[in-house]
């Protein structure tokens, strides 16, 4: 019998193991290299809190975040220390001086000595409400921080950039001619150390949200940064979720996006700017360590939560050898999301489609599960209908199982299959069941409208279906 629980022991011992490594693989690290990481410097990376005069959620946010990041380094016996905190733009909804000086309360009010507030101020929310010059003054006033800044902090290099005090002027050439005076100085000081580079926007097609189609990115400093390897680059402005794999991009530089403390955003087939319904009840951020060896550990953060939803070492990404996190390579490591053996669909008919509630996948990379397809087929084998959803992956929220509607079908019979999906567009094996469509309905909403007033919300819903259609919104 001992013999027989010793051999159990290490049975359950080598799936944890093999567990561990499974999830780690995406990070590209084992736990006990986590577990081993000793920090000599520890900062939040984050964007958009869009402070505004008429809530106090995002206020709120930011005073969780901080108190979120201080319980983590007063709980590591190794160094307790919170050394900097980092904004990177839209730090207002609209711009206003009120909002700014709400901001400023909110971050002086968490703030505790031996941490450096590091923020920049945007084009866009930042900047609706002021000249830009009067902007980046009063931002200054408000925080005691310039607008531009090369701080450094235990020997590391903090550069940011706001937008330029010049209205006609995104980022001005004067900005990126002191950018690059910066990193030279840096660089030269120490080769061999990671520098922090912080601005608002993405650089264009770097991490997920900056592409041409995304909207989000911007082209000002790609032919600066390519230049230095040493260069790890924070942004924010798409909102897009920290948590999914592509939001973290090595190429000559390395690129990291923050999330966003106020909402998530998507880009998803040729939906843009797609906010799902619990999309304002996501708050990230990045707790970033650096140890001796210039490793750079990242844990993102679920800031309502209070709960750490990724993890991730780099190896010191200022040698350019040190390049795990290329799109190339994290797309040949990613592996198809798999369903249960005994995984089965739920199907409930309604008018002019159906319910399907669908067991929840299982990642078989360590990286999550990011999208749920459905496609039905008629009597004929002939497609009739495919649709999409988001499991909440963005979150730090369990799901046994998501929900998709199927809308819009005449009568007849139907079979239905439903793949999970990853990051890199790779499709578990399908599950599949049949429903029958006795009585049609709304394609826009699924209802059945009767009567005469719902002649007319019918026709003013076929209408709207026509051009979400049109415009790729369904």
């Amino acid at each position: 019998m001992k013999q027989f629980r010793k051999l159990c022991a290490v049975c359950l011992a080598l799936i944890m193991a093999f567990g561990f490594m499974s999830f780690s693989f995406s990070a590209g690290k084992s736990a006990a290299d986590s577990d081993a990481f000793v920090p000599v410097i520890r900062f939040i990376a984050s964007s958009d809190t869009h402070v505004r005069d008429d809530s106090d959620l995002t206020s709120a946010r930011i005073g969780k975040m901080m108190a979120l990041a201080y319980d983590t380094a007063e709980s590591d016996p190794a160094y307790n220390k919170l050394d900097a905190v980092l904004i990177c733009g839209d730090l207002t909804n609209d711009g206003t001086k009120t909002e700014f000086d709400k901001f400023s309360a909110a971050v002086k009010d968490s703030l505790k000595d031996g941490t450096r507030f590091l923020g920049v101020v945007a084009k866009n929310h930042d900047g609706y409400e002021m000249p830009r010059k009067e902007l980046r003054d009063y931002y200054k006033k408000d925080t005691g921080n310039d607008a531009d800044f090369n701080a450094v902090i235990n020997g590391y290099h903090f550069i940011g950039l706001s937008a330029s005090s010049n209205d006609a002027a995104h980022y001005d050439s004067s900005q990126l001619s002191w950018l690059k005076k910066q990193l030279d100085e840096a660089t030269a000081e120490n080769p061999d150390r990671p520098v922090f580079v912080m601005h608002h926007e993405h650089n264009r097609d770097t991490v997920y949200g900056s592409s041409s189609y995304d909207g989000w990115g911007v082209t000002y400093f790609r032919d600066i940064l390519d230049d230095y390897p040493q260069v790890v680059d924070f942004s924010g402005h798409s909102h897009y979720p920290l948590n999914d794999p592509r939001s973290i991009w090595q190429g000559e530089f390395t690129a990291v996006g923050t999330g966003a403390i106020y909402y998530s955003e998507f880009t998803i087939d040729m939906k843009r700017t797609y906010h799902p319904a619990d999309s304002q009840d996501t708050a990230t951020c990045w707790i970033a360590e650096v140890d001796a060896q210039n490793r750079l550990r990242l844990r993102g953060m679920d800031v309502e939560a209070g709960e750490c939803i990724c993890e991730y070492i780099l190896d010191n990404p200022a040698n350019p050898a040190n390049r795990d996190y290329t799109p190339e390579k994290r797309k040949a490591a990613a592996k198809a999301p798999v369903f249960d053996s005994s995984a089965v669909l739920n199907v409930t008919p309604a008018p002019g489609g159906c319910r399907i509630k669908v067991p929840a996948a299982a990642s078989a990379d360590g990286m999550p599960v990011v999208l749920y397809r459905a496609y039905a087929k008629n009597s004929l084998g002939i497609r009739a209908a495919d649709t999409w959803t988001l499991p909440s992956y963005y979150r730090a929220v369990e799901q046994d199982e998501v929900e998709i509607v199927i809308k819009g079908l005449p009568k007849g019979d139907y079979t239905v299959s439903v793949v999970a999906e990853n990051a890199y567009g790779m499709d578990s094996a399908a599950l599949e069941g049949e429903f029958t469509v006795t009585e049609p309905g709304c394609p826009y909403c699924g209802e059945k409208h009767e009567g005469f007033a719902g002649f007319f919300i019918l026709l003013f819903h076929n209408i709207a279906y026509f051009f979400a259609h049109l415009f790729g919104q369904m």
